[in-house]
């Protein structure tokens, strides 16, 4: 009997929960709730909500109504809308219904080679598609492939990708996301409608997060939003996640300027004032105990070279020879740092060549 009554009372709570979910599906009351990434919550359902590409809109829109889709390149920075935008157009083609049977998507960073394109691509691009969808409306007879981070593929891959889009070219449309076109060979290219994604204005970024912390009830300062906009550089799904890890760390005190920049990894400016200051005093010593300072306190440092970089740049006080000097060393340094190499010895390695170009150069 209480096994009986335990399992009745946990139906009744289950349906209770449901009632208070909202839209995301997130419990509203003080039961256990399920957090769902912001990121898959707004992502563009249709092409009309994708936001700034208004070209690659304009073409889809027609694509719609026309139900005649050419294959697509789409490349850009990361977090502009690619694969969003491609899935809201499939979504309008062939309805929610139908997207797992219609659309084959792949990661190519992981599923990039050979066997992948002979084996997975060829045989969903060879079966044939039906005009209607089940509920009776018309939809187009073909199929979308979707190769995402289509610059990881060999080129054996792509070589046998290119044939497979000539021979299926009548019941399969390909779309390729990549961030670097170049990447990509040209019989591949040529053979696709080249769009390029831009990053996204300052404007569309702010409107964007604004939206997002109004309906999920943030409290977030507009120094806040800036500062989301300015870590973020253009990439707005970035930007979304990082505004839902400070909601989840400060939810109810609400999140400030510093908030951001602690999430994003940025070194305080003061910080890196600091260290520029240290490398015009000439003293080793002090640049020396500088410098364990900032790693004890575990910043990154390929964060540093970007903060120092972006500063120099500007700095009034140096010549464009001393500019180019430092440049020259920070790009020696950060590949050494892509290569594994030691952080602290390549810092000091940057600033002491600053400090000998600020003290005994021009």
């Amino acid at each position: 009997m209480q096994a009986f009554l335990k399992g009745g009372s946990t139906k009744v709570k289950d349906k209770d929960s449901k009632d208070k979910a909202g839209p995301s599906g997130t419990s509203s009351g003080s039961g256990k709730r399920q957090i769902t990434p912001w990121v898959e919550k707004y992502r563009p359902r249709s092409v009309d909500e994708v936001a700034y590409q208004d070209d690659v809109v304009a073409v889809l829109k027609k694509t719609l109504e026309g139900a005649d889709l050419p294959n697509l390149l789409f490349y850009g920075p990361p977090g502009t809308g690619k694969t969003s935008t491609i899935l809201a157009a499939a979504r309008g083609l062939f309805g929610a219904d139908m997207l797992k049977t219609r659309v084959l998507e792949l990661n190519s960073s992981d599923e990039r080679g050979i066997n992948v394109i002979r084996d997975k691509v060829k045989r969903f691009s060879q079966l044939a598609a039906s005009a209607t969808r089940p509920d009776g409306k018309p939809c187009p007879a073909f199929k979308i492939v979707i190769l995402d981070e289509a610059d990881s593929m060999t080129n054996a891959a792509q070589a046998a990708l290119r044939r497979t889009m000539e021979k299926e070219s009548k019941t399969t449309r390909f779309c390729l996301i990549c961030n670097y076109v170049s990447r990509i060979i040209e019989p591949i290219t040529s053979r696709c409608s080249k769009f390029r994604f831009k990053p996204l204005t300052t404007s569309i970024l702010t409107d964007r997060l604004k939206s997002i912390a109004e309906k999920e009830n943030v409290i977030c300062s507009d120094e806040a939003i800036k500062a989301l906009v300015t870590t973020s550089e253009g990439d707005l799904r970035k930007a979304i996640t990082y505004l839902q890890s400070a909601h989840r760390l400060k939810s109810e005190e609400g999140i400030s300027e510093n908030d951001v920049y602690e999430i994003a990894g940025i070194i305080p400016g003061t910080l890196i004032d600091e260290l520029i200051a240290v490398c015009y005093s000439d003293s080793y010593e002090k640049l020396e105990k500088i410098v364990k300072e900032i790693m004890a306190e575990g910043h990154s440092a390929s964060q540093i070279l970007s903060q120092m970089h972006d500063i120099l740049v500007q700095k009034p006080d140096i010549s464009d020879k001393q500019k180019s000097a430092i440049a020259e060393r920070l790009a020696v340094i950060d590949k050494r740092l892509s290569d594994g190499a030691e952080e602290y010895l390549q810092i000091m390695d940057l600033c002491t060549l600053m400090m000998q170009q600020f003290c005994h150069g021009e």
